[in-house]
């Protein structure tokens, strides 16, 4: 990975912290390009009661401002995930808003995913769509678990609990959304074992909005897209204005 994204929320609120940069705009995290920066940052935020989590993020976008770096590690993937990122990348060249991460991310990521469709069938790859969906329906099946319980998580901090019944309650529902988890990758996806590793740790409310960063808006953005008939001109021109 060759940047770090600090994410941290307040201990009692799914609402991560901005901050807030020259032409970014103010974003819902905090990157670095040296991990131990990043850790460092993290812990200081910690000690003063967040709750943190830092990614690994293997490449970004630098809005068209510098041609956009493809590295060497990108070229041992697979081939659908190296193009998936490339036509990500892209899309925040195509339109950015400063101030607004959940709709650039998942502007992002709804290019990302039609691109690649797209690019498969160019390619006399058709065939391979049906998986490529299969793996999308799983990325919003996990998705979905991880908003539910964002949003129970926020009807909690809501009440009016002592701080001590509210991290009791907390520990709770982060116990449910695992045994959910497993029930989900045991029953539905056979096994499937593609998220083991994001689950493999302390979760806290940090890695939640992480992804809420990414998902929130998406649904939304794919209802325009068909709206817009598939037209991604016409796409673009409805998420601009």
């Amino acid at each position: 990975n060759v940047v770090h994204n600090v994410v941290a929320t307040p201990e009692f609120s799914v609402e991560p912290r901005r901050w807030c940069f020259p032409v970014a705009g103010c974003v819902s995290y905090r990157g670095y390009f040296n991990e131990n920066r990043a850790r460092s940052y993290a812990l200081h935020l910690a000690l003063r009661g967040d709750d943190v989590s830092v990614d690994g993020v293997p490449t970004y976008s630098t809005l068209g401002r510098l041609p956009d770096p493809v590295f060497g590690a990108m070229l041992a993937w697979r081939d659908t995930r190296l193009v998936g990122t490339i036509f990500h990348e892209l899309a925040h060249e195509r339109l950015y808003f400063p101030g607004d991460s959940a709709l650039n991310e998942a502007f992002a990521s709804v290019v990302e995913d039609e691109g690649v469709r797209r690019w498969l069938q160019q390619v006399g790859r058709a065939g391979e769509v049906a998986g490529y969906e299969a793996s999308i329906a799983r990325r919003k099946e996990f998705s979905a678990l991880l908003l539910d319980a964002r949003a129970r998580l926020a009807q909690l901090y809501a009440t009016k609990l002592t701080p001590e019944q509210m991290r009791i309650e907390k520990q709770r529902e982060f116990g449910r959304l695992q045994y959910r988890y497993e029930v989900m990758r045991r029953e539905r996806w056979q096994g499937y074992a593609g998220y083991d590793a994001w689950f493999a740790r302390s979760l806290n409310n940090a890695h939640l909005a992480a992804v809420a960063t990414y998902e929130d808006c998406v649904p939304g953005l794919r209802r325009l897209l068909q709206a817009a008939g598939g037209s991604l001109p016409e796409f673009y021109a409805r998420v601009e204005a």
